[in-house]
């Protein structure tokens, strides 16, 4: 086999390029990777095949346990994600202190960006719920309830994880019949009450059609334990957008809050005095006021050549 020379980068950009890769213009849809750890309960793993299945076909579960704590020790973690060119993971566990433990999380560089840990509740499988089911690989629409996601800090960085882990690729244009899927989160106090939804259009005496939404699982509540977030530097960085995808600031354009568009336009200064504003005939200036107007003319050019006599 012929051993091939690489070149050695010389310019700044050259070795940038190898070394951090540049924001995309269009992302692909990021893989997850399932993970076992050593000790797990059959409700997690059920639960965790569950979002697998959601998440087909942009997932790969590992068979195998694995001894790995990622709060103690994440680099076994990162050294998966970045063999299988996965940017997401998620990963079970069970112990006395904290039963029926569920784990997702995101890199960026090969590296752990953010983690949250939950405790898993209240949980009912897809198999439990005896409904149809949507299509595989269908992308899911995705509602936040609840004032905890706006208001307080760690429930936006977990909304903006979960929204990375389930949204799949970015589209512009949405065909109301391919809405067949809706996960709703919804954050009372201390948790994350997740549930999975299939989209019903029903028959109205309207050209937009009744929606219902029937519930097919999983369903589960989310108890929010730990969590390890990115600093905001790195979490900065981490959203750093393309140059040609930020848009440009048009100048004299503004919208209000309804989305209406106006406009400055900036003129010279204008003689009003000189332009024609009486088209009617009822309109006219009377003799009166012509008179009067041409006084005002020779009067003003009377001052004016006394004020350059005096002047010389």
């Amino acid at each position: 086999m012929p051993i091939i020379n690489r070149i050695k980068p010389v310019t700044h950009k050259g070795k940038k390029a190898l070394i951090k890769k540049e924001p995309q213009l269009v992302e692909n849809a990021k893989e997850t990777l399932c993970l076992k750890s050593k000790n797990n309960s059959q409700l997690v793993i059920d639960f965790m095949k569950d979002l697998y299945d959601l998440k087909k076909p942009n997932a790969q579960m590992m068979q195998k346990k694995n001894d790995i704590l990622p709060f103690e020790n994440i680099v076994p973690v990162e050294k998966f994600a970045s063999k299988y060119e996965a940017s997401l993971f998620m990963m079970v566990s069970h112990n006395k202190k904290r039963p029926h433990n569920f784990m997702i999380g995101r890199m960026y560089e090969h590296t752990l960006l953010d983690m949250v840990e939950f405790g898993v509740e209240n949980y009912k499988g897809l198999k439990d719920f005896k409904v149809e089911k949507i299509t595989v690989g269908i992308k899911p629409l995705l509602v936040f309830n609840g004032e905890l996601f706006e208001n307080n800090y760690e429930f936006g960085r977990i909304k903006n994880l979960l929204i990375d882990m389930f949204q799949r690729e970015v589209v512009e244009k949405i065909r109301l019949q391919g809405l067949e899927h809706v996960l709703s989160f919804t954050a009372v106090e201390n948790k994350i009450l997740l549930r999975s939804y299939r989209v019903l259009l029903k028959k109205s005496n309207t050209r937009i059609p009744r929606i219902e939404l029937e519930e097919i699982g999983p369903r589960a509540d989310l108890l929010c334990r730990r969590n390890k977030f990115a600093s905001e530097d790195l979490f900065k960085q981490a959203c750093k957008k393309p140059k040609e995808l930020k848009i440009k600031k048009k100048k004299n354009i503004s919208k209000d809050t309804l989305g209406t568009t106006f406009g400055r336009i900036h003129i010279g200064t204008q003689n009003i005095d000189r332009l024609q504003t009486r088209k009617m005939k009822g309109l006219k200036k009377t003799l009166s006021e012509k008179n009067a107007q041409k006084r005002k003319i020779t009067d003003d050019n009377d001052s004016t050549t006394k004020l350059r006599k005096v002047t010389d």
